[in-house]
Order: C-alpha cells, then structure tokens, then sequence
C-alpha cells in the first residue's frame, strides 16, 4: 500500500471527512483491520484564509509549499490538497516536489465523464467559480460544460462555507439557498452538480435532491484510494 500525504486543515472539518473516508474505503477493500497509510500536514486555515481574501495567492503557495514538503519527507507517494479552492497554487506545489499531486477537479472530471454526464453545475468558493484554474481545467481538458450560479447567489454560496460550514454549523436555511441555486442552474442546462467546496457535502446530500450531486471530497478520496491501492 502507498502512503498518502494529505495537506488538510482547509477546514479541519472537511479534512475529517478526508481521513475518515480513506480509512473506511481502505478497510472495504482489504476486510480485516486494515487502515490508510497517512501523512497529514494540516495548516491553520485563518492564516489562508485572510491571505486568499487579500489576494496573496504567492503566500498561500508558500505555505502549502512547506506542507507538500513536509508530507514528502514523511514518506509520501503522493499528495491530496484537501481543498477545491487551494488548487488555484496546485502547479506551483508540483513544481516544488518531486512526489505527484492527485489533482481534485481531475478526479471530478473522470467521474463525471465515465457516468456521461457534459453539461454540469459547480457550487463553490466565489475563488472557485469565478475564476479559470478549476473550471476552465474541465473545459479545456475534458470538454465539460460548467455553470456557475448568479452574482448574489455566488456570495451567498460563498459566505456559507466561510461563516458556517467552516465552523462545522449546519443550517437548514443555508442548505435550501443552496437548493435553490441548484435548481437553477438545472434550469440552465446543468445534468448534474458538482459540490466544489470539500465542507458543502456536510450540508447537501443526496438525500436532500433528485438532482445528482458530486461530492469532491469523496470522489478525490476515493481516487487516492484506488491509487495508494494499485
């Protein structure tokens, strides 16, 4: 079994999900007492954050740099950035190891693209949705059409991971604005929608819509899984 690094902490809340989702997958492939080989390197998430909403995007990079680092020195075969909105710096993070980063939205990609689905909805950070390194990565790499919701709708998205979903609070307002802004974007062509934040799965499920919904955290675990496992 390979030895996966996680660079989590992009909330904790979600990284939970991460460690918890991999140890589980690894012990249904393998039955007995079997668990992940894991790395983790969690940063404090405020310190991202503020720098993401000022901008610094190089001093995001440096942190996550060091994290990469850090997991390959510990052994690692590859790394998890255990967040959508983080891979905005995922090519300067490869650039600086020599271990490879299984990237999140091409994970995504190959799942959407092995159940036929082309024309899809992407529910996220406003980093995340507004701008080209994750949604142009499925246009321009797989031929996936991406809708993003409405302005206001954006920043409602938005805040909710921030305010909320971050600090582990679940509100059931919260979880039919997002309900609705997933209606329209099926109203606007989408067949399915991507759940592009690792938290927004704690408030949105499958049982929740009849639409079909793509958890990236669990579809980037269990892509790490399937490679650790090979």
């Amino acid at each position: 079994m390979k030895t996966i690094g996680l660079i989590g902490g992009m909330s904790w809340e979600s990284t939970t999900s991460y460690y918890q989702l991999l140890n589980k997958q690894v012990r249904e492939s393998l039955g007995k007492l079997h668990s992940a080989k894991l790395c983790l390197y969690s940063v404090d998430f405020n310190e991202i954050a503020e720098l993401q909403h000022k901008g610094d995007w190089q001093a995001t990079a440096d942190i996550l740099i060091h994290a990469a680092q850090s997991v390959e020195a510990c052994g690692a075969d590859f790394v998890l950035i255990c967040t959508n909105t983080m891979h905005k710096v995922a090519d300067e993070v490869a650039s600086s190891i020599s271990i490879p980063i299984l990237h999140i939205a091409d994970a995504t990609a190959r799942q959407l693209l092995n159940d036929g689905v082309t024309r899809v909805g992407l529910l996220a950070t406003k980093f995340t949705m507004e701008q080209d390194f994750y949604k142009q990565r499925l246009i321009d790499n797989f031929g996936i059409d991406v809708f993003i919701p409405e302005a206001h709708e954006r920043q409602k998205v938005h805040d909710i991971i921030y305010q909320e979903l971050c600090h582990g609070k679940i509100n059931d307002h919260s979880r039919q604005v997002y309900l609705e802004a997933i209606e329209n974007l099926v109203i606007n062509g989408a067949q399915a929608i991507i759940l592009g934040c690792t938290e927004i799965g704690l408030l949105i499920q499958a049982c929740h819509t009849n639409v079909p919904l793509y958890d990236t955290t669990e579809i980037h675990c269990k892509a790490a899984t399937s490679a650790a496992l090979k």
